[in-house]
């Protein structure tokens, strides 16, 4: 009997829990809704902030957004949690362990593998961890057993206790995905809530990081520098002898035998030539990276995307990359001419040197990090043309340049760049929708052709 009664005594208790964390989470939501001032200036700042990065922008969104208000927002040094709890002396010991335990929560889009009476059992896709989530006495039960499972959410969780979770938003139903849908899902996920990317796995975020600074160094060493200009076609060829280059330490990183054939290969892996090949090519990968993961035998949790330079590029007279080992990199093929401004004794006398500054600063393909760059090596010069252009005679270049790039929504925060590896349960995800894309693609042959691009 003693396990029944510990079970049943569980249950009891996470009802409780689960009662009164509807009961806050509604107290806090009408607290932060209601609130007047700062905090209510603070919500609306933030809210245009990430209604304006979402393409999405339906009811479920801003909801969406409120609650992530919540649990990020951040009101000169306090967070909303913080004046709620500062507002509310009578809350107990174990409202405010509650509440304070809620800055763990986070955004995810989950894959529903279970359905229960009182919650779901969750699998995050952008880290593959599974969460038990309750629904509360906010939740509408009748409306969230209709979600089925396999289907996708896009959902804000958070903590109850040391292994079990609520509903902190209202999910966004998505359906049921296919591969490559789910692999679109997974890249716009990454696009709209870029510190939400491995929030519940630290040691896949560490890991990212860490490929940012070793692509960062082996880029420099293969180049000898962190800036390189030459034309686009040469560039190409080069990108693609440096890739090369890494991809023979990953092979033997991974213990995959760089002197077997592809034949080999693909006889180990349980596939046919064919069908590495057309998933190689429509990557844009070498076939031998492409193989070495069809059986799941890569051992690396990690895999680095390649990085396709776009046709116009390919095409550009010149390109100047800037890489760095937080920032990623950049590709400018105007990098030159805008120097050469800088370096100009009258830069007024440049033809349209006005419009380059001004073409520079609404550029989004110009981060602030080309900025900075520009700020350290010609730091006079660039301060005098802002000063100038913008009509702000008082204009500093050390204490004014962020808020400049943040007016002109540039991010002055290193956000995890597109050259940073992914978990190997992704990059297999995204081969998987490549070869249902290449089948489609041989039963349409002849209605024209369709690009996919490559990494997520």
């Amino acid at each position: 009997m003693k396990p029944v009664l510990v079970g049943r005594l569980r249950i009891e208790i996470v009802d409780s829990n689960l009662q009164r964390a509807g009961e806050l989470k509604q107290a806090l939501a009408d607290y932060v809704l209601d609130a007047e001032g700062d905090l209510a200036t603070a919500l609306e700042s933030f809210s245009a902030e990430q209604m304006k990065r979402s393409k999405q922008q339906d009811m479920h969104q801003r909801s969406l957004v409120i609650d992530r208000f919540i649990a990020e927002g951040c009101v000169e040094s306090q967070t909303p949690i913080d004046l709620f709890m500062a507002d509310h002396p009578d809350l107990t010991e174990d409202d405010r362990r509650l509440i304070q335990d809620w800055r763990r929560g986070f955004v995810g889009l989950f894959a529903v593998q279970q359905v229960y009476p009182d919650g779901f059992e969750l699998m995050n896709w952008l880290t593959a961890k599974s969460y038990r989530v309750y629904f509360t006495s906010a939740d509408n039960p009748v409306q969230m057993q209709r979600f089925k499972q396999g289907e996708i959410i896009l959902a804000q969780i958070a903590p109850i206790d040391r292994q079990d979770w609520m509903l902190f938003s209202s999910p966004v139903q998505m359906g049921k995905l296919g591969k490559p849908k789910l692999a679109v899902a997974i890249g716009n996920f990454k696009e709209n809530y870029k510190n939400h990317l491995y929030s519940d796995a630290p040691e896949l975020l560490a890991e990212a990081w860490k490929s940012v600074e070793k692509y960062h160094q082996e880029f420099t060493d293969f180049f000898g520098s962190a800036e390189i200009t030459m034309p686009g076609y040469q560039l190409n060829k080069k990108l693609a002898e440096f890739q090369e280059v890494m991809t023979q330490k990953r092979l033997a990183e991974a213990g995959i035998d760089d002197s077997k054939s592809l034949e080999e290969l693909t006889a180990e892996a349980g596939v046919t030539q064919t069908e590495i090949e057309e998933a190689a090519e429509a990557m844009g990968a070498d076939t031998k990276q492409v193989a070495q993961f069809f059986d799941g035998k890569g051992k690396t949790k990690m895999v680095a995307p390649k990085v396709d330079l776009p046709d116009r590029l390919k095409k550009a007279e010149q390109v100047t990359v800037l890489t760095h080992p937080r920032w990623g990199q950049a590709f400018l093929p105007t990098y030159h001419q805008f120097c050469a401004l800088l370096e100009a004794e009258d830069w007024t006398a440049v033809p349209n040197g006005q419009n380059w500054v001004d073409r520079y600063l609404r550029d989004p393909e110009v981060p602030a990090f080309v900025w900075y760059h520009l700020a350290q090596t010609y730091p006079q010069q660039l301060e005098t043309v802002l000063r100038s252009v913008l009509e702000r005679p008082g204009f500093d270049l050390n204490n004014d340049l962020n808020s400049l790039l943040q007016e002109f929504d540039k991010s002055t925060e290193t956000e995890l760049p597109e050259i940073a590896s992914v978990p190997i349960h992704l990059h297999n995800l995204f081969q998987e929708a490549i070869q249902e894309l290449s089948k489609e693609k041989g039963k349409e042959k002849g209605k024209g052709k369709r690009k996919v691009g490559a990494g997520f």
